[in-house]
């Protein structure tokens, strides 16, 4: 195991390499980038990284050789080769919890190693793995059998938007029952889905940790009502993943359909397991298992290159750049393929929940910037929607672009031109063009950074990689920020408040004690 270092007190506003840093970024943030081009004609191979059908090309950023040699120091100052070790050892890295996280070791094989307090955990994690594949094989022959057609999944945050994601994203290699997703409170959320089913051949997966999600749970007790008014059979379509065996039983759900999982295991890290049921539902046992060997490429990668030629770790690298040198707070994700038109809406929990923190993980308030506005939309419809302000826009909003070499559908025209238009709109935000004479309105400054991730396919495991990429560089970016990534205590006084205004709202107690606007609303609202 590696030497604990990571949590030692580290800040950006004490670090030298950061200072040096800021002293580049005077100079570099009006760097043009197409100068860089001109004079650089091995700009592109410096600047870019391969891994098994992945191509990342980082040239149009506003980086250079030199940027790179003062970011590289910053992440040996906070001990980042020291940090991936503590993770992989099981180090208890989620501080605030007081728990290691080992997400990773849900995707690992056999031979792997894992351990948590010195003791092994892979056998248990194989063990479960096994137990969920084997009732996903079971629940295949009843969709061949026509007895199950449909599952609906019931979960919200990391129970709902990873595997919602990978099970749009992996569509074209469906061959189980058609899976649907249900996370809103609003009942209009569970009966659009429920509307068009049939309780018969409808299976429910309630996905809550704990088993009392308040979201969830409404949902959940629902949807199982409409499943006995319609004739379903309980104990064969009622399926949890929970730890809370009690409360699942109590539930109706039986202790063979039931999947846990450990605290070492964050909900937004969570896909990989039981949590994934839906996944492993949609595309069977063979293709989920090509999922975790996709993600597996990438822990191995994150462990053992360079961090010269680490991908995540450039990335990471790349958006502290960005983000607290050169002063461009949000981060674009552009997947120019339909299937994975939940991509960044995943991504959006899985880093503005990681590292939209303002406290250090030494207790004290933070000086620097941490996690980035994540958003997006496919190509070629955000095109249409925002491309205006990314190339017009007085801000300017790094962007990643997600393509695939190989089509994803049968239509192998439109996906050249869908491969047009993303490389064309990454080529235009960093050429630009000038105006006609007299029409300002259509010049184009250009010099507008992205970065261009190249995929062979679409398959299970390129998304595996994908998004365990993301993962480490978020990992990585908290340690350069010196914060605790692995907990989201921001999102719990909200759900507390709501608890404690439900029943006003239901007239059971009267209006408490609340600011003038919430009080006048809650009056409102009880008329």
């Amino acid at each position: 195991m590696s030497e604990r270092r990571v949590w030692r007190p580290f800040r950006l506003s004490d670090s030298p390499a950061q200072r040096e840093l800021e002293v580049l970024a005077s100079a570099k943030k009006s760097m043009d980038v197409r100068k860089a081009f001109q004079s650089n004609p091995h700009r592109v191979q410096e600047l870019s990284f391969e891994l098994e059908g992945l191509y990342v090309d980082m040239s149009k950023q506003r980086l250079d050789t030199e940027t790179q040699s003062a970011l590289l120091a910053l992440a040996e100052e906070a001990h980042v080769r020291g940090a991936i070790g503590d993770l992989f050892g099981g180090e208890r890295l989620n501080t605030t919890e007081d728990r290691a996280v080992l997400h990773m070791a849900m995707r690992a094989a056999p031979g792997d190693c894992f351990e948590v307090d010195g003791q092994d955990v892979l056998k248990e994690v194989l063990e479960v793995r096994e137990r969920m594949l084997a009732f996903v094989d079971r629940v295949h022959e009843w969709h061949r059998e026509g007895q199950i057609t449909d599952v609906v999944n019931i979960g919200i945050g990391g129970s709902d938007l990873g595997p919602a994601m990978a099970v749009r994203a992996l569509r074209q290699f469906g061959n189980g029952p058609t899976c649907h997703f249900v996370s809103n409170v609003d009942g209009a959320h569970l009966e659009s889905v429920l509307e068009d089913l049939d309780p018969k051949s409808t299976m429910l997966v309630i996905v809550s940790k704990t088993f009392t999600t308040q979201e969830t749970m409404a949902n959940a007790r629902l949807a199982k009502a409409w499943l006995e008014r319609g004739g379903g059979e309980l104990s064969r379509q009622l399926v949890a993943v929970s730890t809370n065996t009690e409360a699942t039983e109590a539930f109706g759900v039986s202790g063979s359909q039931t999947f846990g999982f450990e605290n070492w295991v964050g909900g937004r890290y969570s896909m990989w397991g039981p949590v994934g049921i839906c996944i492993a539902l949609s595309v069977g046992r063979d293709r989920f298992e090509e999922f975790l060997s996709g993600a597996r490429v990438v822990d191995q990668h994150v462990q053992t290159a360079d961090l010269a030629q680490n991908i995540p770790v450039q990335l990471a690298l790349l958006g502290h750049w960005n983000q607290n040198c050169l002063g461009f707070r949000s981060h674009v994700v552009l997947p120019y393929a339909e299937d994975l038109n939940r991509l960044p809406a995943y991504l959006q929990q899985a880093d503005m929940e990681s590292n939209g923190k303002n406290i250090a993980r030494d207790g004290e308030h933070v000086s620097w910037n941490t996690g980035a506005v994540v958003w997006g939309e496919p190509g070629t419809n955000s095109q249409h929607a925002f491309f205006q302000l990314l190339h017009q826009g007085t801000e300017i909003h790094p962007v990643d672009f997600v393509a695939f070499a190989k089509p994803t559908s049968r239509y192998h025209d439109m996906h050249r031109m869908l491969l047009a238009n993303a490389l064309a709109q990454a080529e235009a935000l960093l050429q630009g063009k000038k105006a006609p004479e007299g029409e300002p309105h259509r010049a184009f400054e250009g010099n507008r950074p992205s970065t261009f991730m190249l995929f062979d396919r679409l398959t299970p495991k390129a998304l595996g990689m994908l998004v365990a990429l993301h993962e480490h560089r978020i990992f990585v970016q908290g340690v350069l920020w010196g914060i605790a990534s692995f907990d989201q205590w921001g999102v719990e006084l909200g759900k507390a408040m709501a608890n404690a205004l439900l029943p006003e709202l239901n007239g059971e107690q009267q209006v408490g004690a609340h600011d003038a606007s919430t009080t006048a609303l809650v009056e409102r609202l009880r008329e």
